[in-house]
C-alpha cells in the first residue's frame, strides 16, 4: 500500500487518481486544512489526520502495510513563511521527520518528497541544475532544503529508498488561489469572477510552469522506481508573468488590464530548472505544454463557476 500525505490537497489528489489508475492500492493521510473530499478518489481509503500528530501516524502503520510514501502535505505559502516560521519547521521539518522514524521503525521501502526549487533562491546561473547552489530566500525554502536533509539521513541509515523532487511552479485544476505557484489559480478565479488582476512587481519576472498531471507522473514513476534520486521537475521553459496574464486573458475573454503592486517579499526574480536528470533515471517528460496545460485549467475554472451558480 502507498500512504500519499496532503492526498486531498491539488497535487496530491492528482497522485492519487493516476496510482489507483496504474493498480496501487492508496492510503491518503489528510488533515483538510487545504484538502477537500471532493478532491479524493473514492477508491482511495482515506484517514483524517495530522503529520504532526504521531498518534495519528503510529495508527496508520499499525493498521495498514505502507511500503511507500508519497509526502505531499506542507506548508506551501511563501509569505506565510515569512510572518510565521514556526509553522515551517513544525509543518515541512518535524512533519517530515515524524513520517520517516515512524516509517523506518515499520519496514517503509520507498519514501518520495515534494520540495521546491525554492530551496535554490536566486540562480546564480541560468537554466538551474541539481548541483546549483542552495541560498533560499524564504523560511519555506529552507524547511524544504532542511527536510531533504533530514530525508537523505535517516533513509541512507536505514535501508529507505528515497526520490527528492524538486517541483517548479505547478498549476492546473484544483489548485487554491495561495501557495508557492498560486498565480495562475489567482488569475483563473478572478478573470472569471470578472475581477481586477494584480501583478506584483513589474510582471518580467520568470518562472518554468509544469501542469499538475505531469507532476503526479513523476512521483508515481518514483513511487514504482528502487533508485535513490534527487532530482528537478520542469519544463525546462522560462515565462514570464505577463505573458502568462496575456495567455490567460486570451483564453478567458478577459478584458481588464493587469493591476501592478510592489514585489513580494523574498521573491524570486527569475527562475526555469533543467529537467535532464528527471529524464534519464525515470524517463519522464513533460507531456504538456502551457497552451495546453492553461486550456484545462481554465476549463475547470469555468466549471467550476458554472456549478457554483446552478
Amino acid at each position: 500500500m502507498i500512504l500519499v500525505t496532503g492526498g486531498a490537497g491539488f497535487i496530491g489528489s492528482h497522485i492519487v487518481d493516476l496510482l489507483i489508475q496504474r493498480g496501487h492500492e492508496v492510503l491518503v493521510l489528510d488533515n483538510l486544512s487545504s484538502g477537500e473530499m471532493r478532491n479524493l478518489n473514492p477508491k482511495a481509503h482515506f484517514v483524517k489526520g495530522d503529520i504532526n500528530n504521531l498518534e495519528d501516524i503510529e495508527m496508520l502503520f499499525e493498521k495498514y502495510s505502507i511500503e511507500g510514501i508519497s509526502h505531499q502535505a506542507a506548508q506551501i505559502s511563501v509569505p506565510v513563511s515569512m510572518k510565521n516560521p514556526q509553522l515551517d519547521v513544525h509543518t515541512n521539518i518535524i512533519g517530515t521527520l515524524n513520517l520517516l522514524t515512524l516509517g523506518q521503525k515499520n519496514g517503509l521501502k520507498r519514501f518520495v518528497f515534494a520540495s521546491s526549487a525554492a530551496i535554490y533562491g536566486n540562480p546564480q546561473y541560468l537554466p538551474i541544475d541539481e548541483s546549483h547552489p542552495k541560498n533560499p530566500l524564504s523560511f519555506y525554502g529552507l524547511s524544504k532544503l532542511t527536510a531533504e536533509s533530514c530525508i537523505k539521513i535517516i533513509c541512507e541509515n536505514n535501508g529507505i529508498n528515497y526520490a527528492i523532487l524538486r517541483y517548479a511552479n505547478v498549476y492546473g485544476p484544483r489548485q487554491k488561489d495561495e501557495g508557492e505557484g498560486g498565480v495562475v489559480a489567482v488569475f483563473a478565479n478572478r478573470m472569471v469572477d470578472n475581477k481586477d488582476c494584480y501583478i506584483f512587481g513589474d510582471g518580467k519576472q520568470t518562472r518554468d510552469f509544469v501542469f499538475v498531471k505531469d507532476i503526479a507522473m513523476a512521483n508515481v514513476l518514483a513511487l514504482e522506481g528502487k533508485n535513490d534520486i534527487v532530482s528537478n521537475v520542469s519544463t525546462a521553459i522560462y515565462t514570464d508573468i505577463n505573458d502568462l496574464f496575456s495567455k490567460m486573458k486570451d483564453l478567458i475573454g478577459y478584458e481588464k488590464n493587469a493591476i501592478y503592486g510592489p514585489p513580494r517579499e523574498a521573491d524570486i526574480k527569475d527562475s526555469y530548472m533543467k529537467n535532464d536528470d528527471i529524464h534519464k533515471l525515470l524517463m519522464w517528460d513533460a507531456k504538456y505544454d502551457l497552451n495546453r496545460g492553461l486550456r484545462e485549467t481554465v476549463d475547470y475554472f469555468k466549471n467550476e463557476k458554472t456549478s457554483k451558480k446552478t
